[in-house]
């Protein structure tokens, strides 16, 4: 076995129908990369028949005194089954990484490890995928384990949508809670629309995020015209007749709640209810009041409306995949997200796409976390998660990169 160097059409023609292919390991996504000081390689593996059985996007980095670290996004694409199959990648990529200067090589291939509902529960598990992690860490690669959040290149979960049934049906599995956002949305004057603008996506990006502006830009220069872009937008009319509309009714009804209590023949129970209820209304009537306000005033600011949500989308292998999605945390109350997810479903459904890969959701279902909301906003709508095999280092100077760990004390 040994490792060859491949063309960008060489190495697509490839990778498009492995098993394993993913929007990452493209020569498009190549092209995002070499321009923020990333060299990318396409590497074939061939068999002592000189047949191609694998191959890889690497991308690679100057770091230290001439030295590098390379990383293959969601790669190798390469079959894992046989220890001796990867024992001999390795020492191929050993020898030919080496000679590049190349001290460190990361990998996360693209394999589930076990598919999960919207809970956490476990649906299906890849019955290879133990002896997977075990073939490579046998192989001289370091685990990075089965992390449940962010502490890898890549999140090791991701939460998926199953488009190919009824819409009907899709909606009426869709959590409660998410369902009442939706309409929230709907009522409080949202509309989603489509757009191949960009600039008022990069504007919604929050300051959190590490990736510069461009990076969108390129992503959509490189991917086009794979990609979608969509906005949740408020119609600032309908938002003002609508907060109006949300207002005056919860002001009546709350004033029934009011005389009801008033009664004194009621039982302790039923006022109870309906003293809850008053509590209920009265934080509603708040809101409300505060959304009329605020309405009020985006229609004079705003009278064309204003966007306040937006989602960048890249439509790969017959499904589609939310790159970024960002929203205005000032208008965070009016539910913009799960509208805009919804519309997503509506159109990929429509073009018969397989799935929408919502991205990355986080491995802890249970115990609220810094992240449950993220899982909230994604997991309501039925989702399926992938929990996938996670990420795995070989050193392969370590003399080198001993001495780029004392200097760089966070690696």
């Amino acid at each position: 076995m040994r490792i060859v160097k491949l063309n960008a059409t060489q190495f697509d023609k490839f990778a498009s129908t492995h098993k394993y292919r993913n929007y990452f390991q493209t020569s498009q996504y190549a092209d995002v990369m070499t321009k923020y000081n990333y060299h990318a390689n396409f590497l074939g593996i061939v068999d002592d028949s000189e047949k191609l059985v694998g191959a890889t996007l690497i991308i690679y980095r100057d770091v230290f005194m001439g030295n590098k670290i390379a990383y293959a996004p969601h790669g190798l694409l390469f079959d894992y089954d046989n220890e001796i199959n990867v024992k001999e990648l390795v020492k191929a990529l050993k020898k030919d990484l080496g000679r590049q200067g190349i001290m460190l090589f990361r990998i996360d291939p693209y394999i589930p490890l076990t598919i999960l509902d919207s809970d956490g529960n476990t649906m299906n598990i890849n019955t290879k995928g133990e002896s997977i992690i075990n073939n490579l860490i046998n192989s001289g690669f370091k685990y990075k384990g089965k992390n449940l959040f962010f502490e890898t290149e890549k999140p090791r979960f991701e939460g998926l949508v199953l488009l190919q049934r009824n819409i009907e049906d899709i909606f009426a599995k869709t959590d409660k809670r998410t369902r009442s956002k939706i309409r929230k949305a709907t009522n409080s004057g949202v509309e989603i629309e489509k757009s191949n603008d960009i600039k008022p996506l990069l504007n919604l990006i929050s300051k959190k995020d590490t990736n510069p502006r461009s990076y969108y830009e390129n992503v959509l220069e490189s991917f086009n015209p794979n990609v979608d872009i969509y906005y949740a937008k408020i119609n600032t009319e309908k938002f003002l007749i609508n907060s109006r509309r949300n207002y005056e009714k919860e002001l009546e009804y709350n004033e029934t709640l009011s005389k009801q209590i008033q009664d004194v023949n009621l039982d302790y129970n039923i006022r109870e209810t309906y003293l809850n209820k008053k509590m209920e209304s009265d934080k509603l009537i708040t809101s409300y009041k505060s959304n009329l306000l605020k309405a009020t005033e985006l229609l004079k600011t705003n009278p064309d409306g204003i966007i306040i949500a937006g989602t960048m989308v890249i439509k790969y292998d017959n499904a589609a995949y939310v790159f970024t999605e960002n929203i205005d945390d000032e208008y965070g109350n009016l539910s913009a997200n799960y509208l805009l997810k919804w519309q997503l479903i509506n159109d990929y459904n429509m073009s018969g796409f397989k799935y929408l890969n919502l991205n990355a959701v986080v491995g802890e279902f249970k115990e609220q976390n810094e992240y449950s909301g993220l899982n909230e906003s994604k997991l309501g709508f039925n989702t399926t998660v992938t929990e996938y095999i996670g990420e795995f280092d070989i050193v392969l100077n370590p003399l080198a990169y001993g001495v780029y760990k004392k200097v760089n004390k966070d690696v």
